[in-house]
């Protein structure tokens, strides 16, 4: 049986008794986000990290939740299923961080910053976050090609007034879509509700950028090129 041929079965609504504990844990739920002022790029890797991984895993698992229903934390407990899970998760979070980083990047392109200062800030805070992920084992064969092209993405997007969110926030809707382990005949059908999902998880944490991310010392913090 494909993993494809699971999944569909695993929407079929049958009451589980399996333990929410182990669901919990592996999820990551209950874990605190720190809200202290961002200054330097270490914590705006920091930050950024936090951030996608919150959306991209909040939003990967609502959507299999909302599919799977009281069947959904049996997902875990099925190996084929769980490594679908896994891949997907580490697409969804480095697409997250790509527009994370780049919403940062034009916050401070209204500012006097340079677009040239503005990506290398970017592109160094996404290579520290690289750095200190690393490459997953569970992350597929495909993860570092998606490294690859996030870096490209960021050194090379227009900042510019004519961005708009929906231009900066568009390849986490995209990677949830395509990675999340559903029959593609169900992605169809939830196509708009799927990418709205994602887009209103990011609306909270514009705002917390505005607030958070002190410009000046961030840019004060970072070193030029040498």
């Amino acid at each position: 049986m494909t993993v494809l041929q699971t999944a569909k079965q695993l929407f079929i609504p049958v009451l589980s008794i399996r333990s929410w504990k182990m669901l919990g844990k592996y999820i990551g739920l209950g874990k605190n986000t720190k809200n202290a002022p961002i200054s330097d790029t270490e914590g705006l890797a920091e930050y950024i990290n936090s951030r996608a991984s919150h959306v991209s895993q909040t939003s990967l698992y609502g959507y299999l939740k909302t599919r799977a229903g009281t069947r959904f934390p049996e997902l875990f407990e099925n190996p084929d299923i769980l490594r679908s899970i896994n891949i997907a998760k580490w697409h969804i979070w480095i697409a997250c961080v790509s527009d994370l980083a780049i919403f940062i990047g034009q916050l401070a392109r209204q500012s006097e910053y340079t677009s040239d200062d503005i990506i290398r800030v970017m592109s160094d805070t996404f290579d520290q976050i690289i750095d200190t992920i690393g490459i997953p084992d569970e992350a597929g064969d495909n993860f570092n090609s998606d490294i690859d092209k996030a870096r490209q993405r960021i050194a090379n997007f227009d900042l510019s007034d004519s961005a708009t969110d929906d231009d900066i926030f568009n390849q986490s809707p995209e990677a949830l879509l395509y990675w999340s382990p559903i029959a593609d005949e169900l992605k169809q059908r939830d196509e708009t509700i799927v990418r709205n999902s994602i887009r209103f998880r990011w609306i909270d944490i514009r705002r917390s950028c505005r607030n958070l991310i002190k410009l000046e010392p961030l840019f004060s913090s970072s070193p030029g090129p040498s």
